[in-house]
């Protein structure tokens, strides 16, 4: 799933360790999600867009969107 989690984070002046602390996962996680090389659960999803003040669907793009 294509993320916008790095420049989000990046802009916010995160480290991925800082990230990972407000989320509760370890920074390889965060890594991963912001590499497309793991989609995070629903729950996550929620906390990231939490974290940065978003709708899920600003951070995540729907990869069955359609137009």
């Amino acid at each position: 799933m294509k993320t916008h989690l790095k420049a989000l984070r990046s802009e916010a002046g995160l480290t991925q360790a800082d990230l990972a602390g407000k989320l509760g996962v370890s920074r390889q996680a965060v890594i991963a999600i912001e590499s497309d090389k793991h989609d995070p659960s629903l729950d996550l999803a929620y906390r990231i867009a939490a974290v940065f003040d978003l709708p899920v669907e600003a951070i995540f793009e729907n990869p069955h969107r359609t137009g």
